[in-house]
């Protein structure tokens, strides 16, 4: 089963007693926080949970696989995780 955002809203309420409105609006902040560093290109480093890393992929050769086409596809952005030497140890102990 997946943690979701509400998972993590209700445990940081009942963790640290902030009221569920308060917990949502640190979360979404968070957030925010992340997702507009990362739109703008820039990683985000967490220590010792990990890292989001923005990449570039180039224009490559695809295909379309419900006909069989070849065809370009556009230069994007992807974004990858890597997480810390930590929370890989704490993954396989």
């Amino acid at each position: 089963m997946s943690l979701t955002k509400d998972d993590i809203v209700r445990a940081l309420a009942k963790e640290n007693g902030y009221q569920i409105n308060q917990s949502v609006e640190l979360i979404e902040t968070l957030l925010d926080l992340i997702k507009s560093n990362l739109a703008s290109g820039e990683d985000v480093l967490i220590s010792g949970f990990g890292k989001f890393c923005v990449k570039k992929k180039r224009e490559r050769r695809g295909r379309n696989p419900a006909t069989g086409e070849d065809m370009m596809l556009a230069p994007r952005r992807i974004v990858t995780f890597k997480c810390s030497g930590q929370l890989r140890k704490r993954i396989n102990e």
